[in-house]
């Protein structure tokens, strides 16, 4: 297939929409071409053929590409599978590895973060094609139903289970991967796993039809935390930095490339469960060794490719190392034993594995952290329900079966580390330092799934789901937000405090809620899918008797049904800020970032004889206008 530079919005809707899931991976990994259709076509440094990555003496001589992963939110509490190999073809036939061994990948960790997954060093080229392998023999993938995990197979559109995948991506001549010498090139791989598949949940196990769809962005639209992983290298506290060997996900062998991790006084250090700041914590990592387990998470300087770390683990704190660990959110409490949902298990000696519950038991000696809080005397008693943790302890009774009964986890001697938790709901009052909402999800999952007996000072002031309480402070709501969508990053107040029931770090109101846009025309797709298309914007034609399931703008946890509207809606881009804007159709895929280019090639494909299959925004919307300002639009077009 041939692809220009591309790259997708998620899409909204009832139902999990189409997968362009296999093949996004591919093309991700080459788009870190520059430039994009209708640009000036950016042409690179031919192969230097002094570089031989496998050779020490000429490593000096080749460039880097530095390898991201991200996924954008969607239905699936798991999706993993392994990638094989990730390959680069320069004009000439030359062909790059850039993945030195299989990796295996979970894309729903990735919602709220970006994984750093290579760095590869590779001559310096203009890359043209990449070729990327996935396996699905071994996937574990569930869907949600009914509150609960259940089991999904992913297959094509003939309904054929996928195993193992090879996907050829052929770069235009304006989408081509530069890499430089000393000149670190980038490029993020954007999984839009609710844009990516069509699911149908009644059959056991339930079928997820994957269509491909390639997302891939040098310059990334949407900016995330980045998370590096990987064995201590070496440490330089008067440079404050530290270099460890790229290892991603949950891998414990591999070398995927060097990276540097820089730290400021503000970074936050957890080293063998022992807190630091700063230049003590690179001080301690000195003393934990080289090999030392770490993960940072923090931000990266697209400009300079300099990372910065906000939170370091490292030792016995890495999840998995030592003993085993659980990541999940608590749904229930009762004493010390905390039921955790959708619970992904690292055991310290097999690889990580998803079970939708765990029963954890916790008690006095067990430590507690919390991201961003120094406070060294936290007790159990501040996990409640909704927390996001990370909980190191002992898993007696080991098992793989994420259908399983629950089973119980021992953490009294060790640790649980408790993350920044996600809210989404809809506001029903405001007040100074305080907005009450109707609680819909939290990390993604139901209200409905958490049982809040006991966040109360007393049952009667138990946590109500109904009129959540969340502390603003100083972060202040418009009075006209009431019954409006509302997203909330926070902590939930330790258990039997409550209320406020949440304290929110950000608060984002409806003006800010981030919306998707999906709506479907069926297998045929339809002639006419917009009643007028221009520089000013795209007006969808809500009642186009074509429009199938997919017809809706999901903003924060509401869905608006846009086929009930009273207007037609109008989608137009938003006028600062990074932009990408793409067509796709079955034998190629071409992105913009001027809307003008692309409105002039929609307009021209829409000729009568092709038709649009499916579009699919991210942005702000209005309600009251019914206008959509996107950052991201993307059509499909089914060609004759």
């Amino acid at each position: 297939m041939k692809f220009a530079y591309q790259d997708l919005p998620a899409q909204a809707g009832t139902r999990k929409f189409a997968s362009w899931m296999t093949m996004l991976l591919a093309s991700l990994i080459l788009a870190a071409c520059g430039g994009g259709a209708g640009t000036t076509a950016n042409q690179g440094p031919v192969a230097t053929v002094d570089c031989d990555p496998n050779d020490p003496a000429t490593i000096s001589e080749c460039g880097t590409v530095l390898v991201a992963l991200t996924d954008a939110n969607g239905d699936f509490v798991n999706y993993t599978i392994d990638v094989l190999s990730l390959k680069l073809e320069t004009a000439n036939g030359r062909i790059v590895e850039t993945m030195p061994r299989k990796t295996r990948i979970n894309f729903t960790d990735y919602v709220d973060l970006t994984e750093l997954v290579t760095v590869a060093s590779i001559p310096p080229a203009t890359y043209v094609s990449g070729t990327i392998s996935l396996d699905y023999t071994d996937a574990e993938i569930m869907v949600e139903v009914d509150d609960g995990a259940k089991d999904a197979v992913v297959t094509d559109l003939d309904g054929v289970a996928l195993t193992q995948t090879e996907l050829k991506i052929i770069l235009s001549n304006r989408d081509r991967l530069i890499v430089t010498k000393g000149r670190p090139a980038l490029l993020q791989l954007d999984f839009d796993l609710d844009a990516s598949h069509t699911v149908d949940t009644v059959p056991t196990p339930a079928t997820a039809m994957s269509e491909q769809f390639i997302i891939a962005e040098v310059a990334p639209v949407d900016e995330k935390d980045i998370r590096v992983r990987g064995p201590l290298v070496a440490v330089s506290p008067d440079e404050m930095t530290y270099a460890v060997a790229i290892r991603p996900f949950h891998d414990r062998i591999g070398d995927f490339g060097r990276m540097t991790v820089h730290v400021t006084d503000e970074t936050d250090f957890e080293v063998n469960e022992i807190g630091y700041t700063g230049v003590d914590g690179l001080r301690a990592l000195e003393i934990a060794g080289i090999g030392t387990p770490t993960v940072a998470k923090g931000t990266l300087n697209v400009a300079q490719r300099e990372f910065t770390a906000s939170i370091v683990l490292a030792g016995s704190s890495v999840p998995g190392i030592d003993r085993d660990a659980v990541i999940g959110n608590v749904i229930k409490r009762e004493g010390n034993f905390l039921t955790v949902r959708g619970a992904t298990i690292v055991p310290s000696d097999r690889r990580a594995h998803f079970h939708d519950d765990v029963v954890v038991e916790i008690g006095e000696d067990t430590k507690v952290f919390k991201d961003g809080d120094r406070t060294s005397d936290l007790s159990i008693r501040a996990i409640s329900i909704g927390q996001r943790v990370t909980i190191r302890g002992n898993q007696p009774t080991p098992t793989t079966d994420a259908a399983a009964p629950q089973i119980l986890f021992d953490a009294t001697q060790g640790s649980v580390r408790m993350h920044v938790t996600h809210l989404s709901g809809i506001v029903n009052t405001v007040m100074p330092g305080q907005t009450d909402i109707t609680l819909h999800s939290i990390d993604r999952r139901r209200a409905q799934i958490f049982d809040f007996s006991g966040t109360g000072q007393s049952a009667a002031l138990d946590a109500d789901p109904d009129n959540y309480e969340v502390a603003t402070g100083n972060l202040t709501l418009a009075n006209f937000a009431s019954g409006k969508p509302i997203v909330a990053r926070g902590f939930p107040a330790a258990f039997g405090a409550a209320p406020p029931d949440f304290t929110g770090r950000t608060v984002i109101d409806y003006t800010d809620v981030r919306s998707a846009l999906g709506v479907g025309w069926g297998a045929e797709g339809t002639a006419a899918p917009f009643l007028s298309i221009g520089p000013d914007g795209l007006l969808l034609d809500n009642q186009n008797e074509d429009i199938d399931q997919r017809h809706y703008i999901k903003q924060g946890p509401v869905l608006i049904d846009l086929t009930a509207l009273d207007s037609n809606t109008q989608i137009v881009p938003r006028e600062t800020g990074r932009q990408a804007f793409y067509l796709k159709s079955a034998g190629s895929l071409r992105m913009y970032s001027d809307f003008d280019d692309f409105v002039n090639d929609l307009s021209m494909s829409l000729d009568g004889a092709t038709t649009a299959r499916s579009m699919h925004a991210r942005g702000l919307y209005d309600a009251g206008t019914n206008v959509f300002t996107a950052y991201k639009i993307g059509v499909y077009l089914l060609e004759p």
